[in-house]
């Protein structure tokens, strides 16, 4: 059992490490200590929703009916589009970083952002829904130990980026490293929202 949750942190930390739009925006919060845990909390409940589903066979429900997912391609590329124009708008104008991480977002706008990089994103059906229901499902009567473990990479990786963001304050009280920042931003939303909508 221990080998099989195990397992599961390794797959879970795979597929939530890899760099995109969600991982960006909770960097971003983190680094600005902007809503930090509302954003965290959105990300990690989102995964309990989707690997479960996964896990308990949803990803079968997505193979029937498979229209479902070019339809949140487009969206979802659309949507990565827009995020990464005003990414590309804030690093033509950054803005230093001030004594206080400075609040240019409500709580319920940074939840919302959270929901949309995360729902609007195929890559998070395919990873959360698919690959690790796929996976768990493959250990029979022990696939919850591989769900909990991917849940527990999940529960490790979001605190770690979002508060561990914190450390690099200092560096972002210059408006130079925001545009840095937010233009490697722009060209990660910008290459995926075009990815999703070519293929």
């Amino acid at each position: 059992m221990l080998s099989i949750f195990l397992t599961g942190v390794l797959t879970g930390l795979a597929l939530i490490v890899a760099v995109g739009a969600q991982n960006a925006f909770v960097l971003r919060q983190g680094i600005r200590g902007e809503h930090v845990l509302p954003v965290i909390v959105v990300c990690m409940l989102s995964d309990v929703v989707a690997i479960t589903a996964g896990v308990a066979g949803f990803g079968v429900v997505l193979e029937r009916w498979p229209a479902v997912l070019p339809v949140a391609q487009v969206g979802g590329g659309l949507y990565l589009l827009a995020f990464g124009v005003q990414s590309a708008m804030r690093a033509w104008r950054p803005v230093a970083l001030d004594a206080e991480g400075g609040s240019s977002m409500t709580v319920r706008r940074a939840v919302l952002l959270t929901l949309a990089l995360t729902w609007l994103n195929p890559h998070f059906y395919l990873d959360a829904i698919l690959m690790l229901g796929t996976v768990a499902n493959s250990f029979d009567d022990q696939r919850w130990w591989f769900c909990a473990g991917a849940l527990a990479a999940s529960a490790v990786w979001f605190p770690t980026l979002g508060f561990g963001a914190r450390a690099l304050r200092g560096v972002f009280a210059r408006p130079s490293a925001w545009r840095v920042l937010d233009s490697g931003i722009a060209v990660v939303m910008g290459a995926l929202g075009v990815g999703l909508l070519v293929h």
